[in-house]
């Protein structure tokens, strides 16, 4: 047996150079996947905006191409590269190959970035480390300088040529590096949403995207003059609630009585709108998926300002609890973008901030602007605190409707007390036990004979069910046949609709039965109800069906008497092969009796025991279709069901029960 090497002081090493990121890219990126290597582009790209944030050229151009590599051309000043006599280095050993190396960490009066996405000095070295090859062109003082680096080494030092153009920037192309990221096809999507965002909160600032095909470059361009305000206006759309409000500020904060002071500047844009929601956070141009201080900023302002406003007209009811921030949220359209030159991110992806003198500017901010809006706009306030304590009234009263239904439909009460006519079985093995669901009191009373009662368990229906594809969840649910199935399945309903997301409380490892079974007659009446019954369970149940649990019991539809044999036909098809089978004999053919006039027998022989039952799975596999069908033929395209009638009624007249 191999013996472990000895922990002494020897065993202590640093990684160095590019190994800082290649061997740790989540330490820098957040992630060694796909959301990494999209972090590690937008690294460059925060760069180029900061030259254009200061006045630097107005347009970036970002290319994706086909071999995913990426290229991020700005018209900037241009990344120095030239000898450094302070730091007796070049400065791009510092910019391409030194961690925490950059000209963003002075905060005095004479900095250069005012406000920058860029404070940690990672992200250039950090891309350039994490690449498969890097290639730098930069135009700057009379000059063009050239670099190459491969997997996070520099090839061929620095090439320096004279340069009689007028222009400057930065046009960096680099491939993200398989070795380092586990993915390196950034989709289309990421580049088109993430671009579109800089352009909304830079206002002025054009962001081209080009994407290479087969046959050229698709080009789309970004652009908002307005910046935020005119994204809100977008999102508002022409029937808001309220016009599109753009509020600024700028003032020096401190996040601890004995830190430093730093400037902060803070954009807002906000409306208000029944039909449209939208909150996002922007600080130093990135987006704050997360929030953090912004956040609490707003959840404070907004609650604190509309519910004093509440208070003051009288608008609560007598013993009214007051609005949270769901309540406004549900109507809000909120923009907030700021500007820092001293930010503290809650890691390097900077998906949240948590600057304490932010949030207590922004808070300050929006009360007082809230305030202000609110005094001089009346009508306004009026449609905003109506609006606000519908949303209250209607949150409260769903939550109401959800926690009594989850208590109505899976309450652990016996469920033969509850449910009437129900009829249980033995049986507590969800593995083994069934319910087959029958049509009427003569069927309960047929199948309770025929069954086996230690696995089997009947519940009736009493006459037809409401159509669950037209009708809202609130008439549904007030339905007590569709109640007491949902209470007998015992694993709650699926509720999809935004509306009443509330009302959901499906849990599959809850549903009682192993199998679910239709069992009705094979006439008109019976394909009807066992087609309500199946648009009730693909509308409240639908994973019942993806889980292969529902059944249909298929009754037989003639009796053929021969001798002293009884023979079941199924389908016509088998009607016809026992007449040829029996042909030269005497026999008789019948067309089969109801479920509630069967002998117990034949119930049991045709219907309810395993080993000569048939079943008909109902498959998931053409949900989609399934239900296209049942909204053609059950729901509200009345146009839709003339036209399917005309098409196609002449293939059904003759079984139709049109007396």
């Amino acid at each position: 047996m191999a013996r472990k090497q000895a922990y002494g002081n020897e065993s202590i090493s640093s990684l160095k150079g590019a190994d800082r990121v290649r061997r740790r890219p989540a330490v820098i990126f957040g992630s060694d996947g796909i959301e990494g290597c999209e972090h590690s582009i937008f690294e460059i790209l925060s760069n180029a905006i900061d030259e254009a944030r200061e006045g630097f050229g107005k347009q970036i151009t970002v290319t994706r191409y086909m071999d995913r590599s990426v290229e991020v051309e700005d018209h900037g000043r241009g990344c120095p590269v030239d000898y450094n006599p302070n730091e007796k280095r070049y400065n791009w050993e510092l910019a391409f190959c030194e961690l925490y190396a950059g000209g963003k960490y002075n905060n005095s009066e004479d900095e250069s970035y005012e406000y920058s996405l860029g404070l940690n000095g990672l992200g250039l070295c950090a891309t350039q480390y994490a690449s498969e090859y890097m290639d730098a062109d930069i135009r700057r003082d009379g000059f063009r300088y050239r670099l190459h680096f491969e997997h996070g080494e520099n090839i061929g030092g620095l090439q320096k040529e004279e340069y009689k153009g007028k222009d400057t920037g930065s046009r960096f192309r680099w491939k993200p590096d398989l070795q380092v990221f586990t993915d390196i096809d950034v989709p289309v999507e990421y580049y088109m949403d993430m671009l579109k965002r800089q352009a909304i909160v830079n206002e002025g600032i054009t962001f081209l995207f080009r994407s290479q095909t087969e046959t050229g470059f698709d080009t789309t361009t970004f652009l908002y003059e307005n910046g935020i305000a005119d994204y809100a206006g977008e999102i508002a759309g022409n029937d808001a609630l309220t016009p599109v409000q753009f509020w600024q500020s700028e003032r020096m904060v401190r996040d601890r009585s004995d830190k430093p002071e730093y400037k902060v500047k803070i954009n807002v844009a906000v409306a208000f709108s029944n039909r449209n929601r939208l909150i996002e956070y922007y600080h130093n141009s990135s987006w704050l998926e997360h929030g953090g201080s912004p956040d609490k900023a707003a959840r404070n302002a907004f609650v604190y300002q509309i519910d004093s406003y509440l208070k003051q007209n009288n608008k609560y009811n007598k013993n009214e609890s007051k609005i949270n921030f769901a309540d406004v949220e549900d109507c809000l359209i909120l923009i907030i973008s700021s500007f820092s030159n001293r930010t503290s991110y809650e890691n390097q992806t900077k998906k949240a901030i948590t600057n304490k003198g932010i949030q207590e500017a922004m808070v300050e901010m929006l009360r007082h602007q809230l305030e202000v809006y609110f005094i001089e706009n009346p009508a306004d306030a009026e449609k905003i605190a109506a609006q606000v304590l519908i949303n209250k009234r209607s949150r409260e009263d769903a939550e109401k409707t959800r926690l009594n239904l989850k208590k109505k439909l899976t309450s652990s009460l016996d469920l033969t007390n509850r449910v009437a006519k129900f009829v249980d079985c033995r049986s507590r093995d969800t593995g083994e036990r069934e319910i087959f669901i029958v049509e009427g009191d003569s069927a309960l009373g047929a199948c309770k004979q025929a069954r086996d009662p230690n696995f089997q368990a009947i519940m009736p229906i009493r006459g037809k069910i409401l159509n669950c594809l037209k009708a809202d969840y609130d008439k549904i649910f007030k339905s007590e046949i569709i109640t007491d199935l949902i209470k007998v399945l015992g694993c709650g309903v699926q509720v999809k609709s935004k509306a009443n997301r509330e009302l959901s409380s499906f849990n599959i490892k809850l549903l009682r039965w192993a199998k679910i079974i239709l069992c009705t007659d094979a006439d008109v009446d019976g394909y009807q109800i066992r087609t309500l019954l199946l648009t009730m369970l693909y509308r409240l149940t639908p994973a019942l069906i993806e889980e292969g649990k529902v059944f249909i019991a298929e009754s037989p539809l003639y009796e053929i008497q021969a001798k002293n044999e009884t023979y079941f036909a199924f389908t016509e098809r088998e009607k016809e092969e026992f007449s040829e089978k029996l042909k030269g004999q005497k026999f008789s053919i019948q067309r089969s009796k109801g479920l509630g006039e069967n002998e117990p027998d034949m119930m049991n022989l045709t219907t309810m025991n395993p080993a000569t039952r048939r079943l008909i799975k109902v498959l998931p596999d053409e949900a989609e279709q399934t239900s296209r069908v049942f909204d053609l033929l059950l729901g509200d395209n009345l146009e839709g069901r003339k036209d399917f009638i005309a098409q196609n009624g002449s293939q059904y007249i003759d079984t139709s029960d049109l007396s």
